[in-house]
């Protein structure tokens, strides 16, 4: 299984055969060319990680790959490839085409990098609706959770 989910990944870039060379004796991550098999949308930490719990409540729908950089703390999910999307949000950043991503292999974690739901080969994204609601509903509770300004 694992060779099928680093050849999915390794796939969005013209030198996938690299990428699954530096994965395959290492435990290095990987610069991929975001844009062409997916985008990533990039969050604080807290709010990818309530996002992925709420996420986790549809019983129907299993969250898509998403990963989480412990030095950077973000959270990132992968949703289909576009463009053109809009994503807003504070904090919020959309890697698609031209921007290249730091990339765990599938079945281990690379320091700091690692995956909480790795990618399955099937090729199953997040939904950007869906996540658009979770991330809105995740940011709402979170303003609820903050403490009030003494202003």
């Amino acid at each position: 299984m694992w060779k099928h989910d680093v050849e999915w990944l390794a796939a969005a870039t013209p030198a996938s055969r690299a990428g699954e060379r530096t994965w395959h004796p290492g435990d290095g991550t990987v610069l991929m060319e975001a844009g062409h098999h997916w985008d990533l949308v990039s969050v604080p930490r807290q709010l990818g990680l309530l996002t992925l719990d709420i996420l986790w409540y549809d019983p129907v729908r299993t969250p898509g790959p998403t990963l989480v950089d412990s030095a950077a703390q973000r959270v990132g999910f992968l949703v289909p490839p576009d463009p053109a999307c809009h994503w807003h949000g504070e904090g919020l950043r959309h890697a698609s085409v031209g921007s290249w991503v730091a990339l765990p292999p599938p079945d281990r974690p690379a320091s700091p990098l690692e995956w909480i739901v790795p990618p399955d080969a099937s090729g199953a994204l997040h939904s950007p609706l869906i996540l658009r609601l979770a991330l809105r509903e995740a940011g709402e509770t979170l303003a609820l959770l903050e403490p009030a300004s003494e202003d």
